[in-house]
């Protein structure tokens, strides 16, 4: 049976070319300690000896590129979009109203107690806010490059470390107001723990594994499947695995299962979250979806990023079933390769459980909620740009890797991820104190609502008729359908009257609204007693992988 050691596979000596002899005597001894890839670097077939200079240049390159990653991670000229001002208005409530904010929410609680502490230091604006993802994203970079160095030397470490500066996926969630960068450090530092318990059943490293168990399961409900398919394969290696392997992998099944213990107290809010918010806004996916979020690590339907999609695709599948024979040759066993069937079973197994939970409770799938597999998914990658015995074809591949994916992920940089910014500038040109601000539907509230001068305004959202400073998610789809178009028309009519002007920010598409919100402005629009101003239409953009908010303005002014 040939073993499943992907997770602790050190590199081989360097400076060392095996003999025929002994190249036939490892393919027929147990792998249970030893990489079945030799270190590229230190062998012959690398061909980079005569070029000490070009080494030096790809040396100073990659520094470059991962200097590159780190500055482009705190760079973002867009306004907040929805969740991003929604984390940040949760996130300033006084610590004892938290919770209660996100059991209406539907979110765990790790990341807005760091930020909550985080903009009390650094302060509300946009950079200060997002600088807590960024600095997270860079201090995964660490992790990845010890992860890697385990699996497969510093070749594979190397490529791994510009993959992760230079993602795209990585890039736009650095710079944005969420939780997913915390998703990526923690699971980074996952790996790295479960190598280390692997490897040395200490007291610290068992800890370790736990508490970064709890911290995930507390970080992003999807840690969940996460966890559950790295505890499966646990559970096999310490039953049916190597002798060497089963002590250690029974030790760290039991790290995570107390790791989990940790999220017991949660529970309870866990648990109403999933019977009374969900994802009301979107639908369940079907295993197309598993494919699209590859897409989207990517950089999403553009063609740089349907390229470096691609490049993924072939590069996992090396990395799982690839073996370097030559300086231009590949063998492929279908039996796949020992380093890389943890990384895939993890992968598609964590991807294939959120699909089917997501049937059984009826919840979204959102590509970037598969943050939580993004870190396997380097590492296959990472190991198939490895497959290449020649470090020139390697250098070659990972350079392609890296164009592709700062052209797709760049724009992310300056890409507007909302209209509210259009919104709040016209208000601020034409618009009055105690004038009305009404939202259709409330989830376009909490972007615009931070731009606007606190108190200038009578802000108001529709189905619930509260303000916009919230989303308040619990039995979503039940208060959408129950909110009646003509009634909120009439409120709005006698709280303008008779000198206020109606701002009627809305867009139409909302999951669960219908044409409620068309038939708000119709109702408004039929009332003679009101002059109507189309301030901006919605303007729709599909072209970008990039979250982007719509809005439409009208303004209405009382004539009467």
């Amino acid at each position: 049976m040939r073993h499943m050691d992907g997770l602790q596979a050190p590199p081989a000596e360097p400076d060392t070319a095996p003999t025929t002899e002994a190249t036939t005597a490892s393919r027929l001894a147990p792998r249970v300690l030893t990489s079945d890839v030799p270190e590229l670097s230190d062998t012959p077939l690398d061909g980079m000896g005569q070029y000490p200079l070009l080494h030096r240049l790809m040396v100073v390159g990659a520094v470059a590129v991962v200097v590159f990653g780190i500055v482009i991670r705190f760079v973002a000229s867009s306004d907040m979009w929805l969740d991003e001002a929604l984390t940040l208005n949760i996130a300033r409530l006084p610590l004892g109203q938290i919770h209660g904010a996100l059991r209406r929410d539907g979110a765990p609680p790790l990341y807005y107690y760091l930020l909550h502490f985080w903009i009390e230091a650094f302060g509300t604006s946009d950079e200060g806010v997002r600088s807590l993802s960024g600095v997270l994203s860079c201090a995964t970079l660490p992790f990845i490059w010890v992860a890697a160095r385990r699996l497969g030397g510093k070749t594979v470490a190397a490529g791994a470390l510009v993959l992760v500066a230079t993602s795209p996926f990585a890039v736009r969630y650095a710079t944005e107001n969420r939780m997913y960068a915390l998703v990526g450090l923690l699971t980074a530092a996952g790996v790295v723990a479960l190598q280390q318990v692997l490897r040395r059943r200490t007291v610290t490293n068992v800890v370790a594994l736990g508490l970064i168990t709890g911290l995930l399961l507390y970080t992003h409900y999807w840690a969940l499947y996460l966890v559950g398919v790295t505890a499966l394969w646990l559970a096999w290696q310490a039953w049916r695995g190597p002798e060497g392997r089963r002590g250690g992998a029974l030790v760290a099944l039991g790290a995570v299962l107390v790791g989990c213990l940790t999220f017991v107290p949660w529970l309870p809010t866990f648990l109403y979250q999933a019977h009374h918010t969900g994802t009301p806004w979107a639908k369940p996916a079907n295993f197309a979806a598993m494919v699209n979020a590859v897409t989207s690590f990517a950089g999403g339907a553009t063609s740089q990023g349907r390229a470096l999609a691609l490049l993924y695709f072939a590069l996992v599948g090396l990395g799982l079933f690839g073996m370097a024979r030559g300086s231009f040759h590949v063998d492929l066993d279908l039996r796949t390769r020992p380093r890389g069937r943890p990384l895939a079973l993890v992968l598609t197994g964590t991807l294939a459980a959120a699909v089917i939970g997501g049937y059984a409770s009826r919840s979204a799938f959102q590509a970037r909620y598969a943050w939580v597999v993004f870190v396997p998914l380097v590492l296959l990658v990472a190991l198939g740009v490895a497959t290449f015995a020649d470090r020139r074809i390697r250098a070659g591949v990972l350079a392609a890797t890296v164009a592709f994916g700062l052209a797709s992920g760049l724009p992310s940089t300056w890409t507007s991820r909302t209209q509210a910014g259009e919104v709040a500038t016209t208000l601020a040109q034409l618009g009055r104190p105690g004038d009305i601000v009404a939202f259709c539907p409330d989830q376009i509230g909490p972007s615009v609502n931070r731009l606007v001068p606190p108190g200038r305004y009578r802000e108001i959202t529709f189905p619930r008729g509260t303000g916009p400073q919230f989303v308040n998610w619990v039995d979503y789809a039940t208060a959408s359908n129950r909110g009646h178009p003509a009634a909120f028309a009439t409120m709005l009519e006698r709280l303008s009257a008779p000198a206020h002007q109606i701002w009627l920010v809305w867009a139409p598409g909302y999951q669960t609204f219908s044409t409620k919100c068309e038939q708000i402005e119709a109702d408004l629009l039929g009332d003679r007693s009101l002059g109507a101003h189309a301030m901006f239409p919605y303007n729709q953009v599909t072209d970008s992988w990039i979250t982007y908010e719509n809005m439409e303005l009208v303004r209405f002014v009382h004539v009467g």
